[in-house]
């Protein structure tokens, strides 16, 4: 299983940003797929998630209402478009996914850093 991360770079204060995650290597049903972020100096944070079937999403407080995790199944992609951009959501992003019923996440992409200038 691989995931590729891709789309991050650098954002005004108040501008836009969409990720973008692929998938490879098996299929995706009945799996969680989340993004995560790590700050500089920060433990790694849950952004929000969303099941591969039914479209479940769920964020974490400090994002809900800006950010969006959405999938294309056709292309095995799932992207987090984040609007309304802060310096505080500058980190490196990655996208992980794990099957509905695994306690952690179990795949991981390599990350893309996201800056958010003020």
């Amino acid at each position: 299983v691989q995931l590729q991360a891709s789309g991050g770079g650098l954002v005004q204060t108040g501008g836009s940003l969409t990720l973008s995650c692929a998938a490879s290597g098996r299929t995706f049903s009945g799996y969680i797929m989340a993004w995560f972020r790590q700050a500089p100096g920060k433990e790694r944070d849950f952004v929000g998630s969303l099941r591969w079937n039914g479209g479940r999403t769920d964020y974490a407080d400090s994002v809900k209402g800006r950010f969006t995790i959405s999938a294309n199944n056709y292309k095995r992609t799932l992207y987090l478009r984040m609007n309304s951009l802060k310096p505080e959501d500058t980190a490196i992003y990655y996208c992980a996914a794990r099957f509905f019923t695994a306690a952690n996440y179990s795949y991981w992409g390599q990350g893309t850093l996201v800056t958010v200038s003020s």
